[in-house]
């Protein structure tokens, strides 16, 4: 096995995604999930390459704890052990300081300490697992490869809200947006499939999953994105609310005395799909409800579907042409019936489905699910940890 592995670690609020990747061959090695960390639900999930999942309940595991359950499975095969050279971190806020992934020292662990204010979520536990691993691995090269980084080519006017510019100056308050990572890999991979180099192809990308996003990706760089300051701004998501008047909250606060935590807790987790149809977050359900006629089901596919391509629409804006509108994570890979409304929607592009491509999710016709006359929409399986491990080894390599 060739001394060139990557550990990747995705640290959430209660959860950290793993996995173990040769970024030069692609293959994956080891994947798994600890979920519901600090809590008596505490689990985690592993497979080695060619083997069955394997589960561990260990209750009221602690945060930094689950890092050393996670070395300990990787010492079940020395082989993967030995020939880790990098530890790639997904870290979400990068702020205006990251235009691009990092070696981890001093400065940089600094840097996304002080953009905890932007993302008090997300930051705090991404800090715990580069702490925690720099102190298990001290002699490894670490890399954050951030959220935000892809973004920060947007133009000023793209990313300023009409709101006193000094709450900018003073504060960073500006849309950032999430899922750069996703988005970049997806477009690489699209223009490879259209065979045009990526610095001269413009796509719209389509992130959907629990948490959805649009970018338009121009010339290889993002020039807009729909998610803002925070994940919570832009499309109808899982649980989020996605766009609303931003005086709700305070009509929620008089009618129902709603205070701000209140409030925010109910946008983020108890919103969008959910919201909707009070019963389920995940459209694989929504979509099975739908197919029965389900008029709450109904009523969220079609908002959600609706405020989609109400969105792609807007980005053609900033593109002046389109190369292809790409669909990818959970909902955009799997979801022939999101796909078919949304470009059902999208008509006065021209665009046509075809039908029994797109319910193969464009399997066997390199991810397009249009007519050949049609302008292309194309699924792309994303893979955020396999990019990170790529921009992990790039940078090593560039440092030696």
């Amino acid at each position: 096995m060739q001394k060139n592995l990557i550990l990747v670690l995705n640290c959430g609020s209660s959860s950290i995604k793993f996995a173990i990747i040769n970024p030069k061959t692609e293959q994956l090695f080891l994947s798994g999930l600890v979920q519901c960390i600090e809590t008596k639900d505490s689990s985690i999930d592993w497979r080695f390459y060619g083997t069955d999942k394997q589960t561990k309940s260990i209750p009221h595991l602690h945060y930094a704890n689950a890092i050393n359950e996670i070395v300990n499975i990787i010492k079940k095969d020395n082989s993967l052990f030995d020939n880790i050279i990098g530890i790639g971190h997904r870290v979400v806020h990068g702020g205006e300081r990251f235009f691009h992934s990092a070696i981890i020292d001093n400065h940089v662990l600094t840097d996304i300490k002080n953009c905890i204010k932007l993302a008090p979520l997300h930051n705090p536990a991404h800090v715990t697992g580069i702490e925690t691993a720099r102190t298990i691995f001290p002699n490894i090269t670490q890399v954050a490869v951030f959220d935000t980084a892809f973004h920060q080519t947007m133009p000023k006017h793209a990313y300023i809200y009409a709101i006193p510019y000094n709450l900018y100056q003073n504060y960073g308050i500006r849309r950032y947006g999430f899922h750069g990572t996703s988005h970049r890999y997806v477009a690489e991979k699209a223009a490879k499939i259209i065979d045009k180099p990526f610095t001269q192809c413009a796509f719209i990308s389509a992130h959907l999953g629990n948490g959805c996003s649009v970018t338009a990706v121009k010339n290889g760089t993002s020039v807009d994105t729909s998610m803002g300051l925070t994940p919570l701004e832009g499309l109808v998501m899982g649980t989020r609310s996605g766009d609303i008047d931003p005086s709700i909250p305070e009509f929620l606060q008089k009618i129902l005395g709603y205070d701000i935590e209140r409030t925010t807790k109910m946008l983020n987790k108890e919103s969008g799909l959910l919201g909707i149809t009070e019963k389920y977050s995940d459209m694989r359900s929504i979509s099975q409800l739908a197919e029965q006629h389900d008029e709450r089901a109904l009523l969220a596919l079609d908002i959600f579907c609706y405020r989609l391509a109400k969105y792609i629409m807007a980005l053609t804006v900033p593109l002046g042409r389109l190369d292809a509108l790409i669909f990818t994570g959970g909902i955009g890979e799997n979801a022939a019936d999101v796909r078919e409304k949304v470009i059902n929607l999208l008509q006065i592009l021209n665009f046509q489905i075809d039908i029994n491509h797109n319910l193969s999710n464009g399997k066997n016709n390199n991810g397009i699910i249009t007519l050949p006359n049609s302008p292309l929409a194309i699924v792309v399986p994303t893979n955020e940890e396999l990019m990170i491990a790529e921009d992990t080894l790039n940078l090593i390599t560039k440092n030696e």
